[in-house]
């Protein structure tokens, strides 16, 4: 069996990108390379202090939930092979979804892909190919032209998402309104577990 550093695990509901609004079990790998100054969980960042738990730990938690649905985050989880999760837990019937900055290679089976690209330690572009979802932190006016760079290297389903970071979501949303409206490719996503109060 293989051991992952948990920093958190949890079943909520899905507060963000495509999937806002399904239950999902998190799974929080601790460990990160990218290092984004507004993160907010730089607990998270390092591995010490955490427990490992194996794929199959990992498992009886979303069984004893009743989760169908499994959100693998960080940290950065592309820092960890993630084929043995995801093969186990397809095994029993669990849908699965990474949340990542693409900025090493995708290692498993992934049914939902989130990429959100930051500038902090850009992503490998081929890895961002494999997006299923891009979401991209708007932080300030720049990162507009971040999300533009970013989007030819999606594939043609790829969806296309443009996010405030909480803490600017008033001074941003005005202005993601309008990029929306005159660029209607992209779409609003939302922290919507923050309004709603769930983790």
């Amino acid at each position: 069996m293989n051991q992952y550093p948990v920093m958190e695990h949890f079943y909520t509901i899905q507060g963000e990108g495509v999937y806002a609004g399904y239950a999902a079990y998190f799974i929080r790998l601790a460990g990160c390379d990218v290092g984004c100054t507004w993160c907010d969980v730089k607990e998270s960042w390092h591995t010490e202090g955490y427990p490992k738990m194996s794929e199959h730990d990992m498992l009886e938690l979303l069984l004893a939930a009743g989760a169908n649905r499994c959100v693998i985050t960080g940290g950065e989880p592309t820092l960890y092979d993630l084929n043995p999760i995801c093969d186990l837990f397809h095994e029993n019937g669990i849908t699965m979804h990474i949340e990542t900055s693409a900025v090493n290679e995708i290692r498993g089976n992934f049914d939902w892909i989130c990429v959100s690209p930051k500038k902090f330690k850009s992503p490998i572009k081929q890895e961002v190919e494999k997006a299923h979802e891009l979401k991209v932190v708007i932080f300030n006016k720049s990162d507009f032209q971040w999300a533009e760079d970013w989007a030819p290297f999606c594939n043609q389903t790829c969806k296309l998402l443009l996010q405030p970071e909480w803490d600017k979501k008033e001074a941003m949303m005005p202005l993601i309104i309008d990029y929306v409206k005159a660029n209607p490719h992209w779409q609003i996503s939302l922290q919507t577990h923050k309004y709603i109060h769930v983790p």
